[in-house]
């Protein structure tokens, strides 16, 4: 019997073949924290006298979630994030810099590697290839300080994707799609892995789709690697990491499922659960007060162009704050240079510092009692953004810049001509 993508990448990291349901100790070929969740695993390691990073080039302390800091508390927890990185040696991203996910794709991950995050959303990486997937911070403080890792090889479930996305359809539409389909809990603890026609989707597509496999409760989303993935390495200027990645012909999965993509509708999950999903046209009418474009699922390059196009010679409708906040500084300069920003600006728009920004709720956005937002983020739970008073959608950057003009959510395909 052949083996899955996570059972060859855990598998290589063991140091033996392993399959689903076996509980190993792995070797962690890089880890992570952002500022939500670091302060908490160094103050583990400083309380066990193990303040050390194994592999401090591949350790990386992110200050992303609260950058810049709003509040003294916070502050302190990223004093505690810098001096760890100067005694370790650890890398540490600066405010500003960019979100966790959005800054590994672009410099750290590489196809085959396992990495571990102390954010949920470190299932991003599995769209290179790579076994990535979130922990608690007590496990990642270890990680960090001995270079491997416990867990339990999941179950692989088979998606067989086919066909193309229709204009003004995207990958975030696909993915709120699936997990209206699979449900909140319905991929718990396995590992997703796609396959079929996935030529039609762009690397950006597949970060999105990946990043939000955890929201059907999934270990890991994972794409093999191929000359999309080589591409995309080489446009970051390491296509030395470039490896392949595939699955066994005859590997073994717990159930396949097939998704045509021509069939997927522009998709909105309503509040308070991502699973809570209809397609745009059947929230037509629903007024806003904000629009989100940003975070670690649709906030690079391509997400942005896309929303540009929409918002170019428009205006934001009257009474609705539209923020955007590319997910990274490169994405932000490219952005600057291809005159994106320029454009949202003179549509009525607020571009901030790369950073997590309002999806976490901690500053920058947080919503009024009986606000309203129509996001790009991942998540929609209640007091997601900062008040369990708030209402938020979730949808792609084509339906947000839309309902951003309109002033309530519209299906997007009619500004897309």
């Amino acid at each position: 019997m052949g083996f899955t993508i996570a059972e060859k990448i855990i598998s290589e990291h063991t140091g033996k073949k392993v399959e689903a349901d076996e509980l190993v100790v792995a070797r962690v070929d890089g880890a992570l924290v952002q500022d939500g969740t670091g302060p908490l695993s160094i103050s583990e390691l400083e309380e066990a006298g193990l303040v050390q990073a194994k592999v401090p080039e591949r350790t990386v302390l992110f200050i992303d979630h609260a950058a810049p800091s709003p509040r003294k508390e916070l502050s302190n927890g990223h004093r505690q994030m810098r001096e760890f990185s100067q005694k370790t040696g650890a890398i540490l991203s600066e405010v500003g810099e960019g979100v966790c996910h959005q800054r590994m794709i672009e410099d750290w991950a590489r196809p085959g590697d396992l990495i571990v995050g102390a954010d949920s959303h470190t299932c991003t990486y599995g769209a290179l290839g790579a076994f990535s997937t979130g922990m608690g911070s007590t496990d990642v403080a270890y990680a960090i300080a001995l270079g491997k890792v416990w867990l339990r090889v999941p179950r692989s479930f088979r998606i067989v994707l086919q066909g193309k996305l229709q204009p003004g359809v995207y990958a975030k539409d696909f993915i709120l799609s699936f997990i209206g389909q699979i449900g909140a809990d319905g991929a718990t603890y396995k590992a997703l892995e796609f396959s079929g026609e996935i030529a039609n989707l762009r690397m950006d597509e597949r970060f999105t789709i990946s990043n939000m496999a955890v929201e059907a409760g999934a270990k890991a989303g994972l794409f093999p690697s191929d000359e999309l993935t080589r591409e995309y390495l080489r446009e970051q200027g390491r296509e030395e990491d470039f490896r392949e990645i595939t699955p066994d012909p005859d590997a073994s999965y717990e159930k396949e499922m097939e998704f045509d993509l021509s069939r997927i509708e522009p998709t909105v999950s309503f509040p308070h659960t991502v699973d809570n999903t209809k397609p745009a046209k059947e929230a037509k009418g629903i007024k806003i007060d904000q629009a989100f474009i940003g975070t670690c699922t649709n906030g690079r390059i391509e997400d942005l162009r896309i929303a540009a196009r929409i918002l170019k010679g428009r205006k934001v409708a009257k009474g609705v704050r539209l923020l955007v906040i590319p997910a990274s500084r490169k994405t932000y300069l490219q952005a600057l240079q291809e005159g994106l920003l320029t454009t949202f600006v003179e549509a009525g728009g607020s571009v901030l510092a790369p950073g997590c920004g309002p999806c976490v709720g901690v500053h920058e956005g947080a919503l009024g009692d009986g606000e309203v937002c129509l996001s790009t983020q991942n998540r929609n739970f209640k007091g997601r953004m900062g008040n369990p008073q708030g209402f938020i959608y979730l949808a792609s950057p084509a339906t947000v810049a839309a309902s951003a003009i309109r002033g309530e959510i519209i299906d997007p395909r009619e500004f897309i001509h």
